[in-house]
């Protein structure tokens, strides 16, 4: 069930029990991202990012996917702080990310796909480590503890050590650990990678409690069923560019029409093959025709009325087919547009297989 349009904001200026709280500069009416032209070209001449423009209202749950090798990794890392710019404007929660540093770093938080929890420690003492490490005054510290302990759902094992932990526990340590500081803009980086199911939905559960108590979220991620889920809105950056960008909705309905799924029985040069002799039918003269993992997808404002015609079209080829269905567009066939290619979830671990509680 997509959860766009279902939640609210509260401002993050607020304390309580709200996660942010305003930073030392009045940025009430600023974006968290505000990019112009930023540019980023490596010392061996390469150019991972070129002219990115790309603004992040504050409160929203923003999506940046993009295939391996497109520029994500380095756009996040100039957002962090930790790459600087070759040119163009980078702002952060109001702060330039050349001269402002410092200040970016007090108010992001930043969850890595590895886990950077202490295993020897407890559930509380990672935390509290992390509430030092940011600063946190002392005397708010055992309250801070305790906030998002319940946050995460761990306070019923705040003793146990973390290595006792599974994946998925882990995962929302992690999570606290980042948000000790009460960022107003945190940075997911493929947060869910390896998790089974269970796990996966809690911590979606998590993601979307403190963007409703206020925090922004800059989320990538190679499940698009996550980012369909979350997001308020999609970028999606290809070869170093944003070539798209829009709700989860909006993009979906720029793919046009229904998808065709076909399955075929493997063999050498089977989808390509059957991909020539659907670009070749007259009915899908104006669809998009893309070969998948298992066969091939038309997607067109006809596919029903002439997916049985194509169908015939396959078999008379010699190609046997071993399913088919007719569907609406998903962010899987949106990505396969715009990119040419299924995004690729090859390399992901299988995930921890124990308890998630």
């Amino acid at each position: 069930m997509s959860q766009q349009g279902s939640r609210t904001t509260a401002d993050p200026s607020v304390d309580g029990d709200g996660v942010n709280r305003a930073s030392e500069r009045d940025s009430t009416e600023r974006a968290a991202i505000d990019v112009d032209g930023l540019e980023l070209t490596y010392s061996d001449g390469t150019t991972a990012v070129q002219g990115v423009d790309l603004t992040v209202p504050r409160g929203e749950f923003f999506g940046f996917l993009g295939p391996n090798g497109a520029g994500k990794t380095t756009t996040i890392k100039v957002f962090a702080t930790l790459l600087s710019p070759t040119s163009g404007d980078v702002q952060v929660n109001g702060f330039d990310a050349r001269s402002e540093t410092r200040k970016i770093r007090e108010t992001i938080g930043y969850m890595a796909q590895e886990t950077s929890i202490d295993p020897e420690l407890t559930a509380e003492e990672n935390i509290r480590f992390a509430c030092e490490a940011y600063g946190v005054p002392s005397g708010e510290r055992a309250e801070r503890v305790s906030e998002l302990l319940s946050l995460v759902d761990l306070a019923d094992v705040a003793d146990k050590q973390a290595e006792e932990f599974s994946g998925g526990m882990k995962k929302r340590l992690d999570a606290a650990t980042a948000l000790a500081h009460r960022p107003p803009l945190v940075f997911l980086d493929e947060p869910t990678t390896g998790l089974d199911p269970k796990a996966r939905n809690r911590l979606w559960e998590y993601f979307l409690r403190i963007n409703d108590l206020g925090t922004t979220i800059f989320l990538t991620t190679q499940y698009l069923e996550e980012a369909d889920q979350l997001c308020d809105r999609l970028a999606v950056i290809l070869d170093g560019n944003i070539v798209a960008d829009g709700s989860p909705d909006d993009l979906k309905r720029e793919v046009g029409g229904e998808v065709l799924a076909i399955e075929l029985e493997r063999g050498d040069g089977v989808r390509e093959r059957a991909t020539t002799i659907a670009r070749e039918f007259d009915a899908f003269a104006d669809a998009t025709v893309s070969e998948t993992e298992d066969g091939i997808s038309v997607t067109s404002e006809v596919a029903r009325q002439y997916g049985t015609d194509l169908l015939v079209a396959l078999r008379d080829a010699g190609l046997t087919v071993t399913g088919f269905n007719i569907r609406a567009p998903t962010l899987d066939d949106v990505f396969l547009a715009i990119t040419g290619d299924e995004i690729d979830t090859a390399e992901m671990p299988d995930g921890d297989r124990g308890a998630s509680q």
